[in-house]
């Protein structure tokens, strides 16, 4: 009962905090987390851009979605570990919905509870990667990853 508890404190936060983002007014969406023992497992869809920046041209507005992004997932695995003190490891994706096209994979990480020394990395690019993210970063939007589904663990094909 108490992950239970503690699953829906998450929730309750992430919906609470996670509203409105930096760079983005959209809120973010929670599609899937579980939580075994020491392990939970985290899927969400990154925000879109703003709608007030309609104006700005197309790689501006990509980019600022793929910054919003990584910002979403730092504060989402910090908020995680923050709620879930029994989680040891989470393995957290992040997907962008694009309009008539399936969810596309952009962000994996397995990351841990104990935190590398970030204080002082001011890319969140460097900082994402020191937590454990794995991602495709192309003049600073985000790609797609291909991955291969084995049943049992998830590989990033190069």
């Amino acid at each position: 009962m108490k992950q239970l508890w503690e699953a829906g404190d998450f929730i309750r936060k992430l919906r609470r905090r996670m509203r409105f983002g930096k760079l983005s007014r959209a809120p973010l969406r929670l599609l899937r987390l579980e939580v075994r023992g020491e392990v939970a497992e985290c899927e969400w869809l990154a925000r879109p851009a703003d709608i007030w920046a309609a104006t700005l041209p197309r790689p501006v507005r990509e980019r600022d979605a793929s910054l919003q992004a990584l910002q979403d997932a730092i504060a989402l695995r910090e908020m995680l570990f923050s709620a879930l003190p029994d989680v040891e490891t989470a393995e957290l994706r992040v997907f962008r919905q694009s309009a008539r096209e399936p969810p596309e994979l952009i962000v994996i990480g397995t990351v841990t509870r104990e935190a590398p020394a970030v204080a002082r990395v001011t890319s969140p690019a460097m900082r994402a990667k020191l937590y454990g993210f794995q991602f495709r970063l192309d003049d600073g939007i985000l790609g797609l990853l291909e991955v291969e589904d084995s049943g049992l663990q998830l590989m990033i094909s190069a």
